[in-house]
């Protein structure tokens, strides 16, 4: 409504005063422009679409002064500029320049503060955005529906009721579902429901989890159908640093996992995969960790996967973001980009530029961890699916490689977990319920109970503001901002680590997955930009703590909304997907893990025609799209002449129908006209002319041998009813009743003429067809009713119609 006003008292202003007008439209321009900050390339002026960049996906920023070299013939004349650097979790780094002298760095570095790193959970933009539409069923709900399925139980359904009451403990014959762990007293980063052997009680489980680092004991995460292996997880065993601690229901629970159905076919072997390099592992006894001895634990066998810790992750993306910006096709700075504008020119030209390059991929480490951690879970899955062996995954805590590992090793044993809801459960179950720290690896704040102050919250130093390597290609950078200690930087991309893995898995078997690659870079941005609720907090018990189920909206809800609108055609559909090329375990060998970039990810930003190198997959989902609608166009066509037929059938049997009732009519008719022509040949034997009217009455004539007045006999026909006192056969179809109105006739001219007109009496008076209620004698009126169907019986044509 103002911006209306004021248009309007603009148009009568320039009615009155054009230079007034203008005057004032300027000035409006100017306030525009310092609400609204354009920024424009550095040589061409042209402006940056920057897009939308979600606050909670910025990871640091920093200001930073460039030193430019001066000219040769001007050595005093030094300039610098003043930038700020925006790097996000996103892969993403941006470079703002200001002009000098000017406050605008200081006020955006200072909005940025405020507004990216929010010291209160609630200040997230989940909470605050209000109440949305994407809602859905309780985590919990699905959790116990999950668990349902992995033990054949898949038929139950799960409610709030069944939670409340605590009436969920179902099993089967080698495994149950407890609630020991109900109310999270056993231990907090644990799931309220845990998959244990069922010939372990519950005071057993209890007794075991105080042998395992924060509780975390082993349950069972997946488990066979067929063979009864299962893949557990748990954290490392504290076994000190002599590693002679020992833990007889510890061992016992573990021994459990190996247990095979009918006992005389003996025990299955275990395998102890500890997640982390074996150094560690031993560096970890000094603090009363370690690992397990296969001694102490039957027919068991201990493999270290050597994957390094959080901090080894977090330093190797931050490499390889630095290294996609320098040899990108354009830098966030538009400086260091070492292939310009897409020319032929590497480097100046020099081909060990582009050698050194490529081994500074090598260098960020980056995808030798993604591979190590593929070559962990293919390993897994092959003893769990060749030898039917039960594989127990650990490293220290028990929530980050030890939940890349297992959820992975579920997605090649498990054709479900390779569809949307199996995916989803598969996340559901494996990271947010088994207590992966979401919160301290994202950067988001935090809840931690202390005391009196159940929802107190806290700031990691994951928020801190430490500047990377900087480039110095045509000037100096230094930073303003210190440097903090990563040692107390809780910050890693785990999980967008495990959803590199995925990536890889779905290229090398691009028909075994129903979701595509769109789908997996959209779950990761949902989660990297705290729309949702889905992935905040520690562990299941903090976000039941905040209530985020009831107050944030749902990612997955979120994203089912966006395929229901366009259906199989819908980007995160993969278009090459067929459930029947590999129902079974994904195997892959180890020549097939050599990981490559992920492009849709890590290059969109960086290289972003290279991202988008995948026209073949567009142009096959235009095909695609295409064949559907000419398919549901077919089923349309189909649906109508599926109901065109119907109505020819229906009409068909109308028909028909008309046919035989046209028949029927037709041969009444003949046997109609068959009997009329019966009864005027009977008549006109009695000396009697048929007169036929229009009406349908008929009149007969009857001359008698005397000499008397002659009589008037009237013929009517009728179905079903008769006159008077005569009776008729109620099985016959025409009835014929003939009238004789004798106009002062003698009684012995209607006795000659009853004896004249019916043959069948007999010489001594009497009557040889009884029931056809014959003349009425001594009455005015003579009435005879003739059924025709009796006198066919009677064989009437050969007793009367006799040939002379």
């Amino acid at each position: 409504m103002q911006i209306t006003s004021v248009y309007l008292r603009l148009s009568k202003l320039w009615l009155r005063d054009a230079e007034l007008f203008l005057l004032i439209l300027m000035k409006l321009v100017l306030c525009w422009l310092q609400i609204f900050a354009l920024f424009l390339c550095e040589g061409t002026e042209d402006i940056v679409t920057l897009g939308t960049i979600p606050l909670a996906t910025i990871e640091k920023f920093n200001k930073m002064v460039v030193k430019n070299q001066s000219a040769p013939r001007q050595p005093d004349k030094t300039t610098s500029r003043r930038l700020l650097q925006v790097i996000g979790k996103d892969m993403r780094i941006v470079v703002f320049g200001f002009r000098p002298k000017t406050k605008q760095r200081r006020v955006v570095f200072d909005a940025l503060l405020r507004c990216t790193k929010p010291s209160s959970l609630w200040d997230l933009y989940a909470f605050t955005c209000g109440p949305s539409k994407f809602r859905n069923a309780n985590p919990k709900v699905r959790l116990l529906n999950e668990y349902f399925r992995l033990l054949g139980k898949g038929s139950m359904c799960a409610s709030m009721d069944m939670i409340e009451h605590g009436s969920y403990t179902l099993s089967n014959e080698l495994w149950r579902i407890s609630t020991v762990n109900c109310n999270y007293s056993m231990c907090q980063s644990y799931p309220f429901a845990l998959i244990v052997p069922k010939s372990i009680s519950d005071e057993e489980v209890l007794q075991a989890s105080t042998f395992r680092a924060r509780c975390r004991l082993p349950v069972v995460s997946w488990c066979h159908p067929g063979t009864g292996a299962v893949l557990a997880r748990s954290s490392q065993p504290l076994v000190g640093l002599m590693m002679n601690m020992r833990n007889n229901t510890d061992e016992k629970l573990v021994a459990a996992l190996c247990s095979q159905l009918g006992g005389a076919r003996g025990r299955r072997k275990l395998y102890i995969a500890d997640a982390r390099p074996r150094k560690n592992a031993l560096a970890n006894g000094a603090m009363g960790g370690g690992s397990e001895s296969s001694s102490n634990y039957f027919q068991s066998e201990v493999v270290f996967f050597g994957i390094d810790n959080i901090h080894a992750m977090r330093e190797s993306l931050s490499r390889l973001r630095d290294y996609l910006d320098t040899h990108g096709t354009t830098s966030s700075d538009g400086m260091s980009s070492f292939l310009r504008h897409g020319g032929w020119t590497w480097g100046g030209g020099n081909l060990s530029s582009m050698s050194a390059s490529v081994s500074t991929l090598g260098d960020t480490g980056w995808l030798i961890h993604v591979q190590s951690v593929l070559a962990g879970s293919a390993w897994i899955a092959a003893r769990v699916a060749l030898e039917s062996a039960s594989v127990l995954v650990h490293c220290s805590d028990g929530w980050d490689r030890t939940t890349q590992l297992v959820s992975l090793a579920n997605l090649l044993l498990d054709p479900y977990y390779r569809t949307f809801t199996g995916f989803q459960a598969l996340v559901e179950k494996d990271w947010l319920a088994f207590g992966h720290p979401f919160a301290d690896r994202v950067g988001m704040p935090t809840v931690s109970g202390n005391g009196n102050m159940p929802f107190e919250l806290s700031r990691q130093s994951s928020g801190s503001f430490s500047s990377s390597t900087m480039r110095q290609s045509s000037g100096s950078f230094t930073s303003q901002t210190p440097s903090s200690s990563h040692a107390q930087n809780n910050y890693s991309p785990i999980f967008l680590q495990w959803v590199d893995c995925v990536s890889q898995l779905l290229r090398m078997y691009p028909f075994a997955f129903e979701f595509s690659s769109a789908f997996l870079v959209d779950l990761l941005d949902a989660v990297l930009s705290c729309r949702f609720g889905n992935f905040f907090c520690n562990s299941e018990k903090e976000r039941q703590q905040v209530g985020v189920s009831e107050a944030c909206a749902c990612m997955w809800a979120y994203l089912t909304d966006l395929r229901s609108l366009e259906g199989r055609s819908h980007l995160h559909y993969n278009l090459f997907y067929d459930p029947h090329k590999h129902d079974g375990p994904l195997l892959p060998p180890a020549a097939a893990l050599a990981p490559t970039l992920w492009p849709k990810f890590h290059l969109r930003w960086a290289c972003p025609s290279e991202a988008q190198a995948g026209e073949l997959e567009a142009q096959c989902r235009n095909m695609s799209m295409k064949f559907f609608e000419l398919q549901k166009a077919k089923e349309v066509a189909e649906r109508k002449a599926k109901e065109m037929a119907i109505s020819m059938e229906s009409l068909s049997a109308e028909l028909s129908n008309e046919k035989q009732i046209s028949s029927s009519a037709a041969a009444l008719a003949k046997r109609a006209s068959k009997e009329n022509a019966a009864i005027k040949r009977a008549i006109q034997s009695f000396g009697c002319k048929v007169h036929f009217a229009r009406s349908g009455d008929t009149t007969v004539d009857v001359e008698s041998n005397t000499r008397e007045t002659p009589q008037k006999l009237m013929y009517s026909s009728s179905r079903s009813k008769s006159d008077g006192n005569l009776r008729h056969d109620e099985k016959s179809d025409l009835s014929v009743s003939i009238t004789v109105a004798a106009e002062d006739a003698p009684n012995n001219s209607i006795s000659r003429l009853c004896e004249t007109l019916c043959p069948l009496r007999t010489t001594d008076g009497g009557c040889r067809w009884p029931e056809a209620g014959c003349a009425q004698l001594g009455s005015q009126f003579v009435g005879l009713k003739a059924n025709f169907d009796a006198f066919d019986r009677l064989s009437i044509y050969d007793g009367y119609f006799e040939t002379e």
